[in-house]
């Protein structure tokens, strides 16, 4: 029998970011009150499990949801920057109103292809440093658990890319909530299944790369 590996890729907690900049790799945006719930449970999730092996993103906001795990688990956390979120060209932008992204004419050049992206990290990128983290998780944790703290993106990114799906999509129809654990199952090297699950059902505002 080979070793059977679980990489549990979690997405953090929700950002106190009251008016809705696109934060994504800026500094200095930590968890909200709801996100700080939303790491407890996450530690509550994965108490009494076999994970061996904890990584997340240097960016705050996954930092900060991995503490609690790694507290319950007495783990260190490891940090790989391969987990990081993607970078964007419209980062320090607001999302809405009449100043935001869509709505200023010198964005417009970068919206030219979506489906690399033209405004930020090409897809096909996200997706090979992503396969590269989780390769290193599995053997990090190999033959129990471990927990890779990322970000929607990168998350559903490789995803899509497991699973032989296109990597340009719909944003709306990513399956990654705030704090969900999508767990990757891999006999040895070859992966076998894959799960996903919401520890904190709603709690929070659902809003946060």
């Amino acid at each position: 029998m080979g070793a059977h590996t679980v990489v549990h890729l979690v997405r953090h907690g929700e950002v106190h970011n009251p008016d809705g900049i696109l934060y994504g790799r800026l500094p200095g945006y930590g968890l909200s009150d709801a996100g700080r719930q939303m790491a407890d449970r996450l530690a509550a999730h994965f108490a009494g499990t076999d994970v061996r092996h904890l990584v997340a993103s240097p960016l705050q906001r996954a930092t900060e949801t991995a503490a609690p795990i790694a507290a319950a688990l007495s783990l260190d956390i490891a940090t790989d920057d391969r987990l990081i979120e993607a970078a964007n060209d419209f980062e320090g932008q607001r999302w809405g109103g009449k100043d935001g992204i869509m709505s200023r004419r010198d964005n417009w050049p970068k919206l030219r292809n979506p489906l690399r992206p033209s405004w930020g990290e090409p897809y096909l990128d996200i997706a090979v440093r992503m396969s590269m983290a989780v390769e290193a998780a599995r053997l990090g944790g190999l033959g129990h658990e471990a927990v890779c703290v990322s970000h929607q993106l990168p998350i559903w990114t490789l995803r899509c890319a497991v699973a032989g799906h296109r990597l340009w999509h719909d944003p709306r129809r990513r399956e990654c909530a705030l704090a969900s654990v999508t767990s990757l199952h891999f006999d040895d090297e070859r992966l076998v299944r894959v799960a996903y699950t919401e520890p904190c059902g709603q709690v929070g505002s659902g809003v946060g790369a």
